[in-house]
C-alpha cells in the first residue's frame, strides 16, 4: 500500500502493474528528454544573436520537427495498446468472483462455491484493533489465492462506482445495469487495500476493498473465509 511522502507507484504484485510501471518509466524518459530538448532550444534563442539568414528558410528542419512527435507518438502508442489488449484478455479463469457497489459499501459474491455472498463494511475507528489500517480496513476481507487467473464481474445496484486496487493494476468502473469484467493474477501473498475511484456520494471515501491473497494449496484446502 501507498505511505506518507511517496513519490513512485506501489510495488506490483501483477504482470499487468509489472507492465504499467515498466510503460509509466519509459514514458516518463521520453517526457524528460522532450523537456530538456525545448527547454535548450529556448536558451539558445535567448542567449544566441539571430544573424544567421538561412533560418528564415529552413525546409529542413521544419521536416524534422514535424516527423520527430509523430515518431514519438507512435513509439508510446504501440506499447500502450499491448498493456490495453493484455488488460482485456480472459483466459480460462480459475475462479469467478462478483463484486456490487452500494452506497456505501460492496457484496462480493463466489459463484463457484455454490454462491457465497457477504457484504463488506469499512471498520468504524471504534472497532479498529492494533495493526488495522483507519479507512481501508473492512469486517470482510475477499480471500483468493495467488498465481490463478481470477475474474472480476463489478457492477452496481445504485450509482457509479469504481473497484480499483492500485498494487494489482485495477480500476474497473461499476455501472447500475451493467456488468463489466477484469481479469489479474497476483504473484505474491499479502493483504492489500484499494477504494472507490468514482465519487458515489456523501461517504464515498469510506468504500475500501482489501484483499487477502494467500497461496493456492492454503485457498485449495477449504474454505478460509474472515466471516
Amino acid at each position: 500500500m501507498a505511505h506518507a511522502a511517496q513519490v513512485g507507484l506501489q510495488d506490483a504484485t501483477s504482470p499487468i502493474m509489472e507492465e504499467l510501471i515498466t510503460f509509466h518509466d519509459y514514458a516518463l524518459m521520453i517526457i524528460f528528454l522532450i523537456c530538456f530538448l525545448v527547454l535548450y532550444a529556448l536558451f539558445l534563442t535567448l542567449t544566441t544573436k539571430l544573424t544567421n539568414t538561412n533560418i528564415s528558410d529552413a525546409q529542413e528542419m521544419e521536416t524534422v520537427w514535424t516527423i520527430l512527435p509523430a515518431i514519438i507518438l507512435v513509439l508510446i502508442a504501440l506499447p500502450s495498446l499491448r498493456i490495453l489488449y493484455m488488460t482485456d484478455e480472459v483466459n480460462d479463469p480459475s475462479l469467478t468472483i462478483k463484486s456490487i457497489g452500494h452506497q456505501w459499501y460492496w457484496t462480493y459474491e463466489y459463484t463457484d462455491y455454490g454462491g457465497l455472498i457477504f457484504n463488506s463494511y469499512m471498520l468504524p475507528p471504534l472497532f479498529l484493533e492494533p495493526g488495522d489500517l483507519r479507512l481501508l480496513d473492512v469486517d470482510n476481507r475477499v480471500v483468493l489465492p495467488i498465481e490463478a487467473p481470477i475474474r472480476m464481474m463489478i457492477t452496481s445496484q445504485d450509482v457509479l462506482h469504481s473497484w480499483a486496487v492500485p498494487t494489482l493494476g485495477l480500476k474497473t468502473d461499476a455501472i447500475p445495469g451493467r456488468l463489466n469484467q477484469t481479469t489479474f493474477t497476483a504473484t505474491r501473498p499479502g493483504v492489500y487495500y484499494g477504494q472507490c475511484s468514482e465519487i458515489c456520494g456523501a461517504n464515498h471515501s469510506f468504500m475500501p476493498i482489501v484483499l487477502e491473497l494467500i497461496p493456492l494449496k492454503i485457498f485449495e484446502m477449504g474454505p478460509v473465509f474472515t466471516l
